[in-house]
């Protein structure tokens, strides 16, 4: 079984408007038996953080085109998106490129 996890989840570029504006979110997933990835991470995003519109967040199991996902600073598509397995620690940031005008 995998043992619970400390990441911080970060939102910007706008996306922070749809977790009632707060930016970073130090969070503890909870210990299960597959380790945690990033696929994981965002059904546990969308039960848990996400406040209004998910359409505006998620298409499907994955982010909406448009928003940038950073994992340790790194950009996920170097990592393995969906399947990229969290460490403690780890640090994930969405940003939204997708804005008014």
């Amino acid at each position: 079984m995998a043992a619970p996890l400390s990441v911080e989840v970060e939102f910007g570029g706008g996306a922070e408007l749809l977790f009632d504006g707060v930016k970073k979110h130090q969070v503890t997933l909870p210990g299960q038996k597959e380790p945690w990835d990033i696929r994981n991470l965002l059904v546990w995003i969308k039960k848990n953080l996400l406040k209004e519109r998910p359409e505006l967040f998620m298409q499907g199991d994955s982010v909406r085109p448009g928003i940038l996902v950073l994992i340790n600073d790194a950009d996920w598509e170097l990592l393995g998106e969906l399947d990229y397995q969290l460490q403690d620690q780890d640090s994930v940031l969405f940003i939204s490129t997708l804005h008014g005008g």
